[in-house]
């Protein structure tokens, strides 16, 4: 009970700082500068340098996925059980949102502002699973090819990417697309725009489980 309380506050730390990192740099950003490829640059740095260190640190506490549609993907590999992946996806989601309110208040902001910044349209849904699959398939190329430790350099280095060749800007992970629900800054998703973008995830992963087996199932083997 000990132990998993403990991975549970790490997923719950790390993606609450995950959250601070991408919303913080997102006002930050449009507080600096009005351009507005300057501004998607700092964030999409910001996330990927804040991506290396917290995958660093947590990884040997939680393995620092961060984002429940990793751990599904996992599940479904037998890496773990629907409990523990789904107890995962709570602490992610609440750390999320204490990120949220954490980043708002820092910069003066009202602790919870719903955004309204809507985001739809099938080619931004279509975004969603592309960063998705392109998610898991880094994560677990990575580890299939027995470089585990390189697995928060090239995850940072996939995010940071996606944000400019994806037009939904790499969100791929349900409960940063909750948390970021709850500002309404550079960052943030309407709570409207967030159901779709969960539904692309989950699609993606499902997908992306399906090229994980295929791809790299005899370097697993």
């Amino acid at each position: 009970m000990l132990l998993m309380m403990r991975r549970l506050s790490a997923e719950a730390l790390g993606t609450g700082l995950l959250i601070v990192a991408v919303i913080g740099s997102g006002i930050m950003a449009e507080r600096l500068t009005q351009d507005v490829a300057l501004q998607l640059l700092c964030n999409a740095v910001a996330t990927g340098g804040a991506l290396v260190a917290l995958i660093l640190i947590f990884a040997p506490v939680s393995g620092a996925s961060f984002n429940p549609i990793v751990g599904i993907v996992g599940t479904l590999l037998g890496e773990g059980s629907w409990k523990d992946t789904a107890l995962y996806a709570i602490a992610q989601t609440i750390g999320g949102c204490i990120g949220a309110v954490v980043a708002n208040v820092m910069f003066d902001l009202d602790a919870v502002n719903l955004s309204e910044k809507v985001r739809t349209g099938s080619n931004i849904w279509i975004s969603e699973v592309v960063a998705s699959v392109g998610l898991l398939v880094v994560i677990y190329g990575t580890i299939r090819a027995k470089r585990a430790n390189l697995v928060p350099f090239t995850v940072a280095a996939w995010i940071t990417g996606a944000y400019f060749f994806t037009s939904s800007t790499s969100i791929a992970n349900p409960a940063v697309t909750v948390a970021r629900t709850l500002s309404n800054t550079f960052a943030g998703i309407a709570p409207e725009s967030a159901p779709m973008f969960i539904v692309m995830q989950l699609i993606g992963a499902v997908i992306g489980f399906g090229i994980i087996r295929f791809v790299f199932e005899e370097s697993a083997a």
